[in-house]
């Protein structure tokens, strides 16, 4: 058994079920996310999701990571990021039969979303079917101007580091 929670600062921690600190994961994008608002996993507990203030979706890798999590090779590895929305995620989870995931917002929209590719296939309440097979269509929400970023390289930014050395101000420069 594994807990997670989100916090403020964009940091994910994975506790035990003794309550000892197994991983602290930041995400790794070229945007920041902002703090974390919404976490889900998949029914295997393979995918780990988590939805932020700012409108983002984080996919995380964590199969590896839970079969021995005392291996240091078997990282927990960010996959995917998207702009979901343009106002906070206030809820999220993924549906593996159909491969999407179902985001809602603040802004009272609930969107799906293709869980692979992050790609956008429609609204609640729009006019048209879903079209959940077409993933070659690349379209997003009017209120979202970023495509999904997929996270192919390994990163050792997605742990938080301790800063040994703080900045300092050099008035000379």
């Amino acid at each position: 058994p594994l807990l997670a929670s989100a916090h403020e600062s964009s940091c994910i921690r994975l506790w035990s079920i003794q309550g000892n600190l197994m991983k602290e994961l930041l995400p790794f994008t070229d945007h920041p996310s902002g703090p974390l608002t919404a976490l889900c996993t998949d029914i295997f507990t393979k995918i780990l999701l988590a939805g932020s203030k700012e409108g983002h979706v984080i996919c995380w890798n964590i199969a590896l990571f839970l079969e021995d999590s005392q291996n240091k090779k078997n990282e927990v590895r960010e996959e995917l990021c998207w702009r979901a929305h343009a106002t906070e995620v206030v809820d999220l989870f993924i549906e593996e039969e159909k491969n999407v995931v179902v985001t809602a917002s603040i802004d009272g929209s609930v969107r799906i979303w293709h869980a692979m590719t992050g790609y956008y296939f429609g609204y609640f309440g729009q006019a048209r079917k879903f079209e959940l097979s077409d993933t070659s269509r690349l379209i997003l929400p009017s209120d979202v101007n970023n495509f999904p970023a997929i996270i192919k390289a390994r990163s050792k930014h997605t742990e938080k580091k301790k800063v040994k050395y703080p900045l300092m101000l050099d008035r000379d420069k």
